[in-house]
């Protein structure tokens, strides 16, 4: 029983610590598909950061109640610790599962969601939402086209007038005076938006994997720790029955 609650108590601390990572996981998935919502239409793809904010301000409270849980402790405390951890678990899976899909599936839409938004790109209408999204893409991440900047050149609509350039947002930030000229690739990203994007996602959802992961494997842990205790623990509170 001591060790026990040892080790709960170890585990509370634990909950405290990794509550900030949790949120964290969460809040670059959501600013992840947010950033990007031109190309990650869904919007039920950001829940798994969702879910994993929920965990992390219920791990607050469990882990405060599992760091002060002794083999003295009421029934009402250790069954409410033991429901606390349920739920937990429930989110922790929950998130891990949807992060592990969702990375598989938006992985497969990406390249067909960018090439289809360069083939339509305006670049005389920095209004048209798919073009500045295009833009916005190419300059958050430094990159040009969905492989490389001969993407470009095989843009065929009509909007597209001007095949020895590419757009402006293809331009390195050094370089000021850049206007997306093929005869000066120096001053042209090199890199595809697609790699750069993929790997952003892969790392933002196997982030939030791995934490929901391990944590459930340690509330698990702090399950049959206070299962032990619970089990151990006459019922005090009836005792003046």
């Amino acid at each position: 029983r001591s060790s026990a609650q040892s080790l709960l108590r170890f585990l509370g601390f634990v909950f405290l610590g990794t509550a900030a990572a949790q949120a964290l996981g969460g809040v670059l998935v959501i600013l992840m598909f947010k950033n990007y919502s031109y190309l990650f239409q869904e919007s039920y793809l950001s829940l798994p950061g969702w879910l994993a904010i929920a965990a992390a301000l219920i791990l607050l409270p469990t882990g405060v109640m599992a760091s002060s849980t002794s083999i003295k402790s009421s029934r009402c405390q250790q069954g409410t610790l033991m429901y606390l951890l349920l739920l937990l678990l429930c989110l922790e899976v929950s998130s891990a599962v949807l992060a592990s899909v969702y990375s598989l599936r938006t992985a497969s839409q990406l390249e067909s969601t960018m090439g289809y938004l360069i083939y339509q790109h305006n670049v005389s209408c920095s209004q048209d939402p798919g073009s500045r999204a295009v833009d916005v893409m190419q300059r958050k991440l430094q990159c040009c086209g969905v492989h490389n900047y001969t993407d470009w050149l095989k843009a065929t609509t009509t909007s597209w007038h001007l095949p020895a350039h590419v757009p402006e947002s293809c331009c390195k930030e050094k370089y000021s005076r850049c206007r997306g000229h093929l005869s000066h690739l120096e001053q042209l990203s090199q890199e595809g938006c697609l790699k750069k994007l993929e790997d952003q996602l892969h790392f933002v959802m196997l982030y939030v994997f791995w934490c929901c992961t391990v944590l459930s494997i340690l509330e698990l842990l702090a399950g049959v720790s206070n299962g032990i205790l619970m089990r151990h623990q006459p019922f005090y509170d009836f005792l003046i029955l």
